[in-house]
Formats: C-alpha cells, structure tokens, sequence
C-alpha cells in the first residue's frame, strides 16, 4: 500500500516574479523541470511587433525591410520567447568547448581534410563567422543535431530580443535581466568578430568595405538579415554591399566590385568548396589569398561536414586522435550515435530506420533530410545511392503557444552562434512538420530565456 503523502505547508505566493521561478524550480529540484513546465504552461504572445518595427526602423531605408518582413515573411519571427534551463545552457557551452578541442587536434584536420575537396586544404587565420551549433533537448539533456559554418539569423534574433514583453509574471524580472545583457552589446560583438576576421589575416590594415555574397540575393528568404547586416556594417564606418557572387571580378590585387576593391566578404553561399562556375572569382581570390573570406571552405570541412559527426560519436576514434578523456565522455553524452550509409548493410538500416535520421554527408538546412519512420523505399534506395549519414533520431522538445486562439505545440530546436570557440548568442527556432521551415503560423526564430536553477548541484 502507498504511504499517505505529507501534506504541503501552504505559504504566502512569492512577492515577485524571480521568486516565483525560484518556488517552480524548487518545487522539482529541477530548474530543467521548471523551463519545461513554462514552455508549456506560458502560452501568451510575448512578441511586441511594433517594438520589432520601431528596433528595425534605424535607417531611412529601412521601409521597404519593414514591409518585407510583414507581407512576404510574416512567420520568421515567433509569437513568443522559449525557457531553457540554465543548466541545458551551460551543457551545451560545454560540450561545444569540447568539440572545439578536438577539431584543433592536428590529427582531426589529417582525418578530415583528406576526403575535403582541395580548396578546404589551403590554411586560413581567419576561423569563420556564425559557426552554427544546433542541438535538441532530450530527456538525457541537450544533444548535438549538426554544425553549421555559415549559420543564418544571428542578427534577426539579437533584434528580436529587443522586442519582448513580459506576458507572464513568472518571467518579468529575468526578462529584465535578459535585456541588460543584451542584444545591443551582440550587435557590436558581432562587428568586432568581422573585423577580428581581418586582423587575423591582414593586421592592423583598416576594414573599408564589405561584400555579402549570396546566389541570387534578392530573393533569398533571409534578405531582411542581409540589409540589417548591410546598415551595421554602415553604422560602424564600413562600406558594405549585398551582391551575387558573378558581380565579383578578381584581379591580381584581389577582388572588386563595380571597379570597388572588396576588403572582406560575408560569405553566405551554400557552394561550401566555391566549385560552382558562377563562384570562380571567390575561389580564385581564396585560392590567390587576395581577399579575407569568411566562412569559408577549410572551416566547413573541419566542422559541418555531416561525416565528421560519425568521428565525433566514437570514442574509440576520438581517443586514437588524441582527445582527452574528459572531452570524449562530454562528447559522448552530447552528440548521438552516427553512421556512414553503407549500402552493403541496407537491410540493418532498413531494419532500425524507424529509430534513425538520414542526412546528407553534404547538405545544408534540412534539404534531402528524412526521419527514418517516414521512408518509403524509393527514397530509402536514393538514399543508398547518395552519400548519407544516419543519425540515432532525437525528437525535438516542444513550445506551446497560444495561435488565433487556439494552444499548439510547436517543435523547438536551439542555435548556439560561436565565434572562436565562445558562445556568442542562443536562440530557438520553433515549427511544425519534418524540419525547421519558418513557415509555421506562431513560430520562427524565438530569444531564448534562460531558467535560473535554484540548487547548484542541478546545474
């Protein structure tokens, strides 16, 4: 027979909102258990859309951005903030840490440059802007789903964390908090990881001029980021244009732009290794070394390549190319099982696709990606004639929000930008579907907030 539970001493409500975070995370002695319980019981709309405008109207320009991001892109931004535990926040910096240490092992650059196309092979200072790492959190805490190097939305979500309001108690006064640390000092750590980019590779020559360089960037979805990017570039004494990479002409001083010399360019193709025919002047400068390009294609082959996960989810390989104790077990907790497709072991993955994710080894966002219970052969046989990996499938947690009146759950994975091995920003993504979209009534990116743990030894 069950034991008769101890009543509760009832005690007055806390006096403020912090208190109340407190009494949540208290009351499980889980500050994981309190960031879940407002994830879903916090349903109101947080979002001050015309704060949003007023953040994005810093430019007599900025109009036709305004209009952009309400008729043709109504969905980029989320209706409301997320809660991650302090705790997850402090997993995932750790585990990022770790990775970081091993991708600077000289033996994880032998092992994956070898398979890179050649143009990962020639040495850069500069490591990369926006090195995306995304994660879902599981019921064994945050785990790694892939890194990206040219990581988009950093700056739509520092701006957006500018337009919240507090629309339950419990999160008033660490919305407070949030703000003081903000994303006015992200802006300007942004501008100084650009400008870090050139120093690395050209000391202390003055950065003039920016190129942001995408195929077609005028109907690319993330232009309104473009143009933010464009404006605080401007802002901090660099000129900065947006073009496709075909305007570009590389002579033998480096690259130029309507006769305009480009100093740096904000590299934001998806062509990771500049094969196309279309990019030939960015090889050309990259290979010459006649401008800084950032990201570029050495960064992506040492971190977003999706094969590299496989060697991140093995101890076994991680201990032969000398990562440290400490940082295999960290890893090991943070990163799920991955394999290379082999087609000669097909009815094995077949047999356990229901439990897998398959991506391509060199895709980007979520194209070509399937969730294994979701196969039909067809694709299963494309996805042995491609070259896949499998990844042990983490559902995503959830976000619910209140959405033309009726409470949806919304998928919710998480963004870590990280410069040099910090993180630099945290923010979500929530959707519905397969993967991310920004297409969703309710989601897109979303701050995140994060929950104070009550007892250190949570954390």
């Amino acid at each position: 027979m069950t034991a008769p539970k101890t009543p509760v001493p009832t005690t007055p409500a806390p006096s403020s909102p912090a208190e109340r975070i407190a009494r949540l995370a208290d009351a499980g002695h889980d500050c994981v258990d309190a960031a879940q319980a407002l994830n879903a019981g916090c349903q109101c709309v947080s979002l001050d859309r015309q704060a949003l405008l007023a953040a994005l109207a810093r430019d007599p320009r900025d109009g036709a951005l305004q209009a952009m991001l309400a008729e043709s892109r109504p969905h980029l931004f989320a209706e409301s903030l997320t809660f991650v535990s302090a705790d997850h926040v402090a997993r995932m910096a750790a585990l990022i840490a770790a990775i970081e240490r091993v991708i600077a092992l000289p033996a994880w650059a032998d092992a994956v440059l070898g398979r890179a196309p050649s143009s990962a092979r020639r040495p850069s200072r500069a490591a990369g802007v926006f090195l995306g790492y995304d994660f879902h959190l599981s019921a064994g805490g945050p785990q790694l789903i892939e890194i990206n190097t040219n990581a988009g939305g950093g700056l739509l979500a520092a701006i957006l964390g500018r337009a919240q309001r507090a629309c339950c108690d419990e999160v008033e006064a660490a919305m407070a908090a949030m703000q003081v640390h903000g994303p006015a000092d992200i802006e300007t750590a942004f501008v100084a990881m650009f400008r870090a980019e050139w120093q690395a590779e050209r000391g202390d020559a003055p950065l003039a001029t920016v190129a942001i360089v995408d195929d077609a960037p005028q109907g690319q979805y993330l232009l309104p980021e473009f143009l933010l990017f464009q404006r605080l570039f401007e802002r901090h004494g660099i000129q900065a244009w947006i073009c496709d990479p075909s305007e570009l002409v590389h002579d033998g001083a480096g690259l130029t732009l309507h006769g305009a010399r480009v100093d740096l360019v904000y590299n934001r193709l998806t062509d990771f290794a500049f094969d196309e025919p279309a990019h030939a002047a960015l090889r050309a400068a990259w290979d010459a070394g006649s401008a800084v390009i950032t990201p570029h294609p050495r960064a992506h082959a040492l971190y977003a390549d999706k094969r590299n996960l496989v060697l991140l989810s093995d101890a076994a390989t991680l201990r032969r190319l000398g990562a440290s104790e400490a940082d295999i077990a960290t890893i090991a907790a943070g990163v799920p099982r991955t394999e290379a497709v082999n087609p000669a072991a097909a009815t094995d993955f077949w047999a356990r696709r229901r439990g897998l994710f398959f991506k391509p080894a060199s895709g980007f966002g979520s194209r070509g990606a399937y969730r294994g219970d979701k196969l039909t052969r067809r694709v299963f046989d494309d996805i042995l004639a491609g070259d896949y990996i499998a990844q042990a499938l983490v559902p995503p947690s959830e976000r619910h929000l209140a959405v033309d009146g009726e409470t949806v759950a919304l998928k919710m994975d998480l963004r870590n930008y990280v410069y040099r091995g910090e993180v630099q920003l945290v923010t979500a993504r929530l959707y519905r579907g397969q993967t991310t979209n920004f297409r969703t009534p309710g989601g897109g990116f979303a701050p995140v907030l994060a929950v104070p743990c009550a007892h250190p030894e949570a954390a």
